[in-house]
């Protein structure tokens, strides 16, 4: 049920884009949201067809991640804040702003499929723990950066420290989740805890995520990309 709720909203999401807004690419991203919610559902047709095999409950989880960060660009897109005029600012770093966002948002995703891999007892845990340690890594590499180029951005300043502790709560509940698999494993199963604490450990992710893709988007709206010289804010010239 939930499943449809989300398939008739995304379809009437695409609707009013086509016909409110003139932007023919965001038109088209609409589409492509209500035609990536139509693989999804065929993905979960698979995993209850296929009895939970050949790797389709991963991709199902990475597909609905991918799904859920279109969804939330869209919603950017749409904003107010995205269509009003902002002032922009220079990007002084050797690495542009656009490239570290970029490699934080693909390391999160890679660890969601790791996630996703040992969730579904694919690959066993190291892959994971590593990934959680490549994660860290990332997350703190983009939140020195954006400090120190664009403190003065209460956008990015607030994106930075919503980056921090949403991965806190993660790297807690991931901990949490894995201790209640170890201490739950000769109990009947499903246990409420391990349940509870596994569903929360992947929501939060998915909020990572998402994170991290908001990040992107709010530095190619406020950062001149290539390299590009940001325009000076008009001054008042007194004849």
């Amino acid at each position: 049920m939930i499943a449809g709720g989300l398939g008739i909203l995304t379809l009437a999401l695409a609707i009013l884009i086509w016909v409110k807004d003139s932007r023919r690419w965001l038109r088209w991203f609409g589409v492509i949201a209500v035609a990536g919610v139509a693989v999804q559902a065929v993905l979960g047709g698979e995993v209850v067809r296929q009895l939970l095999h050949y790797w389709l409950p991963v991709i199902h989880a990475c597909f609905a991640q991918i799904v859920f960060a279109a969804v939330l660009s869209i919603a950017v897109f749409t904003s107010q804040w995205w269509i009003s005029d902002r002032a922009k600012m220079e990007d002084r770093g050797s690495i542009s702003i656009h490239t570290v966002t970029l490699v934080n948002a693909s390391v999160i995703f890679c660890q969601v499929f790791l996630g996703a891999g040992f969730r579904h007892k694919e690959i066993p845990i190291w892959p994971h723990l590593i990934g959680a340690l490549a994660v860290l890594a990332s997350v703190i590499w983009t939140a020195v950066i954006l400090r120190k180029r664009f403190g003065e951005s209460r956008e990015l300043s607030r994106g930075r420290i919503l980056l921090h502790s949403v991965f806190g709560t993660q790297f807690i509940l991931g901990g949490a989740a894995y201790w209640s698999r170890l201490t739950t494993a000769d109990s009947p199963q499903p246990m409420p805890v391990m349940v509870t604490l596994t569903v929360l450990h992947t929501v939060v992710g998915a909020l990572l995520l998402g994170l991290s893709v908001y990040i992107v988007l709010l530095c190619y709206r406020l950062v001149p990309a290539n390299r590009e010289v940001a325009a000076p804010a008009p001054r008042q010239v007194a004849v």
